[in-house]
């Protein structure tokens, strides 16, 4: 195999065993609070951080000394929080909606990096991020005479996954990939533990055994993506994350008895083709996509 399929199996299997870990967090969501499911897969996600940074020619003092450390801390912060609303959104709104509702994250990101990081964003993709929210008016529905409005929180998790991204951006300014993966996963699990210990619950021995798949897929998919950036460009990897909404939706139809209306179905289209344009015109003009360190509903 060349380096260039090697690299894309690597994507295509990381983000088909994240789907399998959005399925497990949907599962074990509808039983144990969110927060505490996050707090353990962020416990084994340090672990993995700090187990990458010994292996590193860095070294882990090097890798932890960040230039930016409050932005460094924030950003992990920020992630571990997201986390917590996806599973949450996954058990009370439902894998498929949520996911394609995700699917926008990449339009917004273009909407924060004019602002925050200063980019300039022209017709072309303002005209793509337009087409963009018009397909999640299309998923949302909000002309339904029964207008749920738990579809809020799916909507809140792409807003701020997007601005984790953008910070991600902005810390790689001044910061080496390998000192924003450490602290994604080392300021997430310290943010998850001051809180998640409130919310300890009792497992059964059968959903003991999800929470260890769940770190595994979680520490698993991690590495195989690095292994993909490792020898493809970012901008060849992110659009594999839309195979991820694929497989979520066929888990949550197939598995757990969700309905995919033809809205749904339409406005996913609409949303992923205006975000493959972005991410296509971004490379296009020499830009890496943003927030390519993780997908949503990660680590």
């Amino acid at each position: 195999m060349t380096p260039r399929s090697t690299g894309l199996l690597f994507a295509l299997t990381a983000v088909t065993i994240f789907a399998v870990q959005d399925g497990i967090s949907k599962h074990l969501g509808t039983a144990y609070p969110p927060i505490f499911i996050t707090m353990i897969r962020y416990w084994a996600f340090a672990g993995f951080a700090i187990f990458l940074a010994g292996q590193s020619s860095a070294g882990i003092r090097k890798t932890a000394g960040a230039n930016r450390l409050w932005l460094q801390i924030s950003r992990g912060v920020l992630l571990a929080t997201q986390i917590v609303i996806s599973i949450f959104a996954f058990s009370r709104v439902g894998l498929a909606q949520t996911h394609t509702i995700f699917a926008a994250a990449p339009l917004v990101v273009a909407c924060l990096s004019v602002p925050i990081l200063g980019e300039k964003v022209g017709w072309r993709r303002w005209t793509a991020i337009g087409i963009g929210f018009i397909g999640i008016l299309m998923i949302i529905n909000p002309l339904q005479a029964s207008f749920d409005a738990k579809i809020i929180i799916p909507i809140v998790g792409t807003v701020m996954f997007a601005l984790y991204s953008v910070l991600t951006r902005l810390a790689s300014r001044s910061d080496s990939a390998d000192t924003a993966f450490f602290y994604t996963g080392v300021a997430g699990a310290a943010a998850m533990t001051l809180v998640g210990p409130f919310y300890w619950s009792h497992i059964t021995f059968g959903d003991w055994f999800w929470m260890l798949v769940l770190c595994m897929t979680g520490m698993s998919g991690h590495w195989l993506l690095i292994r993909a950036y490792a020898v493809l460009d970012a901008v060849a990897v992110q659009p594999m994350f839309y195979v991820q909404t694929v497989l979520v939706c066929i888990i949550g139809v197939m598995l757990f008895g969700e309905v995919m209306t033809l809205n749904m179905v339409a406005g996913c289209a609409v949303v992923i083709a205006a975000g493959i344009f972005t991410i296509w015109r971004e490379a296009r003009l020499g830009r890496k996509p943003h927030g390519k360190v993780d997908p949503p509903g990660t680590p």
